[in-house]
């Protein structure tokens, strides 16, 4: 295990020492200050929306830990949340920078990690730990479980936990910049073993499978015992807006429902949701307002039939509420749609080709190999194809612009199959 500390300790060093703001955020080559800040915000805001989890407190009371802060990107926002937060890091060079980022805010502290271990801390000591694009780049699933453990540790009891792992398919070339990927079920039964009540699965699949966990005293799931219907379902909606209507498949193909008195240990591993008698796959556990309401979000079943179809909740396997209902239709004809064409590698840049890479996203792809484009009257070069969502049939294009293409503004025409999109302005630089 120490041979893989130390590599990720040289290659992250080495990165940082070439361009710490590109491997952190992946935007752009050579961004400046504000540039690379102004990556921080959506995440900041994501992660600043869960602390609505925790119980009523003075923000100045909370202390937090983010694990593989690398130079301050996150650290510098979070800060305004707690009265104390801690960073650590594998890599020296990111420490540094970080020192020197979060210069001027006294209660941020970053610290040096020893591999997987957070040893420098003590257990029962933070209300907060989160982790973003930090374990999609480690090559080892032990030293994961190791932060996760440690995670467990140093968190108070009913701490949160809020971490982003790689969803994506296993593949077997995990390095310091491709790392291990993790399936939904593996991840929940390391909870399990290890008394993590766990609230959210978002984007299962994904390279960005958002989770949520509160920290349980060991031996909490033993003592959990059904409630009885103490549960009422107020509203079923469509999760992507308020119809009161889902498609049977497809990305609209989930849904939203308001309880009121789910049991205070809800979470994923005993909560359930059937659609039509089939389960539902639970993304979402949101966090009780005051009349005690919770949203509560779920895929529907892959195979299931369309009308009206009632809609229950289940707690340890019993009824918690009387069914609703939700009516499914059948779902639209797939059109594959354009997402974005961008830089392929400074994704920031937009519609302005600077690398002589390009990729274009799209959804509703049904045969990837179809995709074609040319450029300047000649053929793209060198496509290659890459599901990121496979439920929403989403899929990344790269390849590079014609060799000999001049620079200036060009036309990007581009197909899938015999369906053609409307030309696609861009200025090669």
């Amino acid at each position: 295990m120490s041979d893989v500390h130390q590599r990720m300790r040289e290659d992250w060093n080495a990165r940082a020492r070439e361009d710490a703001g590109y491997y952190v955020a992946f935007g752009a080559r050579g961004q400046s200050e504000d540039e690379f800040f102004a990556t921080a915000k959506d995440t900041a805001e994501g992660l600043a929306r869960e602390l609505k989890r925790l119980p009523p407190a003075d923000p100045r009371s909370r202390r937090a830990l983010e694990i593989g802060c690398g130079p301050g990107r996150l650290m510098r926002p979070m800060s305004a949340h707690f009265g104390e937060i801690h960073g650590v890091d594998v890599s020296d060079e990111m420490i540094a920078r970080a020192r020197r980022n979060l210069n001027g805010i006294p209660h941020a502290h970053v610290h040096v990690g020893g591999g997987s271990s957070l040893g420098m801390f003590a257990s029962e000591s933070f209300d907060v730990a989160y982790s973003y694009a930090v374990f999609q780049h480690i090559p080892s699933k032990e030293v994961v479980y190791g932060y996760l453990r440690d995670a467990h540790r140093v968190l108070k009891s009913g701490g949160l936990l809020l971490a982003q792992f790689n969803g994506l398919a296993p593949d077997d070339r995990y390095d310091t910049w491709s790392g291990v990927r993790f399936s939904v079920p593996e991840l929940l039964d390391f909870a399990a073993a290890h008394d993590f009540q766990v609230l959210t699965m978002e984007g299962a699949s994904t390279q960005y499978l958002w989770t949520a966990w509160y920290k349980r005293a060991p031996g909490w799931a033993a003592t959990l015992r059904p409630a009885g219907m103490v549960a009422s379902i107020l509203a079923i909606t469509n999760a992507q807006n308020s119809e009161p209507v889902a498609p049977a498949s497809g990305r609209f193909a989930s849904v939203s429902m308001w309880v009121r008195g789910l049991p205070g240990d809800a979470g994923l591993h005993h909560l359930e949701v059937r659609i039509g008698r089939a389960p539902a796959v639970i993304t979402y556990l949101g966090p009780p307002d005051a009349g005690g309401t919770q949203q509560v979000n779920a895929l529907l079943p892959e195979v299931v039939p369309t009308g009206l179809l009632p809609v229950e909740i289940l707690w340890l396997g019993e009824p918690v509420s009387t069914p609703g209902t939700l009516r499914v239709i059948p779902p639209g004809p797939s059109v594959p749609f354009l997402l974005s064409v961008t830089d392929g590698v400074n994704l920031v840049s937009g519609s302005r080709i600077e690398t002589g890479c390009v990729k274009v996203t799209m959804e509703e792809v049904l045969r990837p190999e179809e995709f074609g484009a040319e450029m300047a009257g000649r053929p793209v070069e060198s496509i290659e194809h890459f599901c990121t969502a496979p439920r929403l049939h989403r899929y990344e294009f790269n390849f590079r612009v014609p060799a000999a293409t001049p620079t200036g503004p060009h036309q990007l025409k581009m197909w899938l199959g015999r369906r053609r999109f409307a030309p696609y302005p861009l200025e090669v630089v």
